[in-house]
């Protein structure tokens, strides 16, 4: 069965959830694994475009940095994107974060004296938090 993606309407947290079995499915109630809430949207999930990893770096080496404007915020938020988009998996709240602000054209140092705990211990890219099987 497919991992299915959710957004809590509580907290904004995307929490994603394979089902074992349509059966499963049916007869489990959703919660958000951050606040528990039982509010939560299923979301339309990217689909996905095999490539060999031949592939996919024979085009990042053909774009290369490609416009990247280091003096500009909103050209990092774009070309990370670009590359979080190209390894194809959910980097995580803080990461999504980070990008969107660089996109709004907040400079990586204001970022980064908002946000003191960015990449500690509490970090959304430890291990075990992109998937919620628990449900």
């Amino acid at each position: 069965m497919p991992v299915y993606e959710y957004r809590c309407e509580d907290c904004g947290r995307k929490v994603s959830i394979w089902w074992r079995s349509l059966a499963q499915m049916e007869r489990s109630r959703l919660k958000c694994s951050r606040c528990g809430s039982e509010r939560l949207k299923r979301l339309i999930s990217r689909a996905a475009v095999l490539r060999s990893e031949e592939s996919r770096l024979e085009s990042l080496a053909e774009d290369g940095l490609g416009d990247l404007d280091e003096n500009d915020p909103r050209s990092l938020g774009r070309w990370m994107r670009r590359m979080s988009n190209e390894v194809g998996e959910d980097l995580g709240d803080e990461f999504e974060e980070i990008v969107s602000r660089l996109e709004a054209g907040e400079s990586p140092e204001e970022i980064e004296r908002s946000l003191p705990e960015l990449g500690g211990e509490d970090s959304a890219f430890e291990s075990g938090d992109a998937y919620d099987s628990d449900i």
